[in-house]
Formats: structure tokens, sequence, C-alpha cells
């Protein structure tokens, strides 16, 4: 574990006890920003020890709960990290579990190192691009944590019908069209519902097969989950360019993307 990795990882570990004291609490002290989507104490916390903890690299951090500063100065970071310090604000609020912190390592445009930490799953997903993907189980100690990885994605379970995954909050006209023309290439498909970028990860391991997103994301949802997916041999593919989703651009806004193999 290089020195990178240990500290994106340290980082969503503290993030993540910060997360779960609030999750269990049930006191979310849930407000709405400008876009009326939710934010919580949790985003707030996990938001403030996971720049304190990156902030020792010396590389810039955008983060969705941080000051977004203008494209003419962000283009000079040839590096960065990309921060998402809780995504599935909403599965959160449900309390279902399907809420992640994500944390990737950004260079030249392409993710290099994602995190992604599923707290309430008590599991978190490894990727450097060029070494290797690990699923990880959640210890309270880094090393231990470390030391639980498992290499993904897992052999594709024999005989099991082609598989989505999709948006539990966002399912789109579109990607309901998508499915039906997958049924029609491929017959029997199983659909699954997931929130936040467990959908990115559940490729990665090997559980789906593919994952459309034609709706809205931003770069901080995808980043890491991104980074995960191409260390373990998967595509995020930007329906815009035709090719490998790219990250620091002026627009945050992502297109639409399809994971596959």
């Amino acid at each position: 574990m290089n020195d990178l990795t240990r500290c994106a990882l340290e980082a969503a570990l503290h993030a993540g006890r910060a997360i779960m004291e609030i999750y269990n609490s049930g006191d979310f002290g849930v407000e709405s920003k400008s876009d009326n989507s939710p934010l919580t104490q949790a985003d707030r916390a996990a938001h403030e020890l996971i720049v304190e903890r990156l902030r020792e690299t010396g590389i810039p951090v955008l983060s969705e709960e941080g000051k977004h500063l203008p494209f003419n100065t962000r283009q000079t970071w040839s590096t960065l990290w990309i921060v998402d310090p809780v995504d599935g604000t909403k599965e959160f609020i449900k309390r279902n579990g399907e809420f992640t912190v994500n944390i990737a390592l950004v260079e030249g445009g392409r993710p290099a190192l994602g995190i992604v930490l599923a707290p309430a799953l008590g599991e978190a997903y490894v990727g450097v691009v060029g070494e290797g993907a690990w699923k990880v189980r959640v210890d309270s100690d880094v090393d231990q944590t470390w030391a639980s990885r498992k290499p993904i994605p897992q052999p594709r379970e024999v005989g099991r019908p082609f598989t989505v995954v999709a948006s539990r909050s966002h399912m789109s006209p579109e990607t309901e069209m998508y499915v039906d023309e997958l049924r029609r290439v491929h017959g029997e498909v199983a659909l699954i519902s997931k929130g936040s970028s467990l959908k990115l990860c559940m490729v990665a391991e090997g559980v789906a097969d593919a994952y459309p997103r034609f709706a809205p994301t931003m770069e901080w949802d995808t980043a890491a989950g991104q980074a995960v997916c191409e260390a373990a041999g998967f595509r995020v593919i930007d329906q815009r360019t035709g090719e490998s989703m790219r990250y620091n651009r002026e627009e945050l806004l992502n297109a639409w993307f399809l994971v596959c193999a």
C-alpha cells in the first residue's frame, strides 16, 4: 500500500466512523442546498475530516461540499483529489445503508486511485489503476482493513442472467429502453436497483455486467468508482466522446455514461 493509498483509505475510514455516529443517532440535521438536494450533518463532518487528512499530501481537493474554484484555477492542477463525503445522501436519510464515501486521485484528467467506502455495510473497494482492485472488510485500523483485501473482479457466477444495475433514485426512461434492448440481445436480463457509487463497484466486482447512467451525475459521484472499475479491467464510457470519462473539466456535470467490460 503506497502512501497516497494509505492516506485516502485512512481519510475514508475516519469519515466513515463520523458518518456512522450520526447515522446511528438518528439526528441528521437535514437541510436543502441551492439545487434542492439534501445536506446533512454527516456530509459536513465527513468533508471536514477528509479534507484535513488529504491536505497533508499537498494535493488540491475538489469536494462536493467544499468551495468550487473556477476552472481557470483548477486547470492548473495536473493532480487533484475529487471527493464526495457522502454519496447517496438520499439513501443515508432513508437509512437503507446504500451510501458511500468517495475519494479519488486524478492525474492528468484520469482517475488513478479510488476508494469507495460503504460504512453501513462495513466494506470498501480500493482501485489503483495499473496495479489492481480489491474489496476489503472495514476495520478500525487501516492495516487490518488492508490485510482483509480480496482481488476483484470475482469469477462470474455460472448460469446467471446478464445483469444490469441501475439507480434506485434516478431511473430514467432512457435506462428502461436500454434494458429492453439488452433483453432482445441476451434474453433474460436481471435488473438490480442500488444507490450511490456502489453501482460502479458492483460491475467492478463482477456482480453486475453493466451500469447505464442516462441521468445527471457530477464528477465527485463517479471518479472514485471509475478508478475501481478501470483498475478491475472495466470501462466507464462517456456518451459524448465514446472514450473513458475524464475529470477536472470546466463543466463538472458528467455526460451520460455506461460502465461495462
